[in-house]
């Protein structure tokens, strides 16, 4: 019982494409999610390098409180008026932003209280309410400055 060339040919033919058709997809599923691993791996490159690239804040040193507040000493020495120490005070207030900084403002202010000599430390503690300014902590050689906010 022989069967003509073409009937044979067709289940074969069917099974052929079939398979292409199983093989293209599996191909075209693997290009899918590879592109999708790759893009998810870009987004992840390019987050790193902007946190990395990102400015990152400065943190506050002595030199810049004491800059800030140098137009002060003659006014808190009895020798000359309050001039331009409120815009010193008012831009050191700018500057502590974070705990840490104003905790290392607090720290050199206590230290420049007792180191600088002649300071009157009655206007040195009311030196924020001079110039309209609310400092979270008193500025004098007393202050615990671990506590500061």
């Amino acid at each position: 019982n022989t069967q003509p060339n073409h009937i044979s040919s067709k289940p074969q033919l069917h099974h052929k494409t079939h398979n292409y058709c199983i093989i293209l997809s599996s191909l075209l599923e693997f290009s899918l999610s590879l592109r999708m691993e790759i893009v998810s791996k870009i987004a992840c490159i390019v987050l790193l390098c902007m946190v990395v690239v990102a400015p990152h804040a400065e943190a506050l040193t002595c030199g810049q409180v004491i800059s800030s507040l140098t137009s002060c000493l003659p006014y808190l020495r009895n020798q000359g008026p309050l001039g331009g120490c409120c815009s010193g005070v008012k831009g050191l207030l700018g500057q502590a932003q974070t705990t840490a900084d104003r905790q290392t403002a607090c720290t050199c202010l206590k230290s420049a209280a007792s180191s600088f000599t002649g300071l009157d430390l009655g206007k040195a503690a009311s030196l924020p309410s001079t110039c309209g300014v609310n400092i979270p902590y008193k500025i004098s050689p007393s202050t615990d400055c671990s506590k500061v906010q």
